[in-house]
């Protein structure tokens, strides 16, 4: 019987060591991003075969495991062969492996053949884009972009701080709360983001992030977090505004790439869960690709 914990952040380093370079495609697999999300999808991981191996549960998929990370090629039908017993035996796998990225699912292919049933998650894929593309908000298809980004220049008084120091994170904070019961949704996710943007901001120096604060006529405007995934892509994983202020999101966009993530190729905007106004919202900025997700069983 394999043995699965739950995650915390004193396995952080353990993390670390097996991710290495980060030779994903997608943000799933970040340390970070696991961690943020734990509690609501109660993640836990075990190592397997000298690979770890996550799983987690979602309201929509079901319990399954993510594809193991660092595990060897010669060793991933031993360890698919040995989470499949274990899916076989409850009832609340409705799949195998989730997650998982084209370039796994092609050794699954070569392990398993025609054994192997993919289903495309389309809620659940990346949309990737140019990094340039959203510093320069150029040409006709981002001019409304660039139209908003410049009413807040245009309009406000304004300043960017990184956020380090405890007086800015007290500001990102109480801004979160603020933008928390504005929404007033009664919405779990929000509820476990909230949490998580608290938990993060607490704790900053412990993690791989990197965020601005927008300060606007002498008050908190908005601020956004990032992460760099690897030399070539970095991640947004929360931007929060005050609405009042005309143009916050365009501007938080692309002033977080521009002052933390501009020597990086690509930027990763995550998912839009199938909301159709974050699909819209992700759209509008003109992804590159859209980074492919399965949900697989054997």
């Amino acid at each position: 019987m394999l043995d699965f914990k739950p995650l915390e952040l004193k396995d952080r380093e353990l993390f670390c060591e097996y991710l290495k370079d980060y030779n994903f495609s997608t943000y799933e697999y970040s340390f970070l991003t696991l961690y943020i999300w734990r509690k609501m999808y109660n993640t836990e991981f075990a190592i397997v075969d000298d690979a770890i191996v996550i799983k987690k549960h979602t309201s929509t998929n079901g319990t399954y495991f993510m594809q193991p990370i660092g595990a060897h090629k010669t060793k991933i039908a031993g360890i698919t062969s040995k989470l499949n017993a274990i899916k076989k035996d409850n009832p609340d796998f409705k799949y195998l492996y989730g997650d998982v990225e084209t370039a796994f699912l092609n050794e699954l292919h070569e392990n398993f053949g025609d054994l192997v049933i993919s289903y495309e998650d389309k809620n659940n894929f990346d949309y990737i884009f140019n990094t340039r593309d959203l510093i320069a908000l150029s040409g006709s298809k981002y001019h409304r972009k660039k139209n908003q980004y410049n009413q807040f220049v245009k309009k406000y008084d304004y300043r960017i701080e990184e956020i380090k120091n405890s007086e800015v994170i007290k500001d990102c904070i109480d801004l979160s709360l603020k933008w928390y019961d504005y929404k007033a949704i009664n919405s779990e996710q929000l509820k476990n983001e909230q949490k998580a943007i608290i938990d993060i901001l607490g704790n900053i120096e412990l993690f791989n992030i990197r965020g601005i604060a927008v300060y606007a006529d002498n008050e908190i405007a908005g601020f956004a977090l990032g992460e760099r995934l690897n030399g070539k892509m970095a991640t947004i994983h929360f931007e929060k505004g005050n609405y009042s202020f005309s143009g916050i999101y365009p501007f938080l966009n692309k002033s977080l790439v521009e002052t933390c993530f501009s020597d990086v190729e690509f930027i990763n905007l995550q998912e839009d869960l199938g909301i159709e106004g974050l699909r819209r919202a992700k759209l509008a900025y003109q992804p590159i690709k859209l980074e492919k997700k399965y949900l697989v069983n054997i």
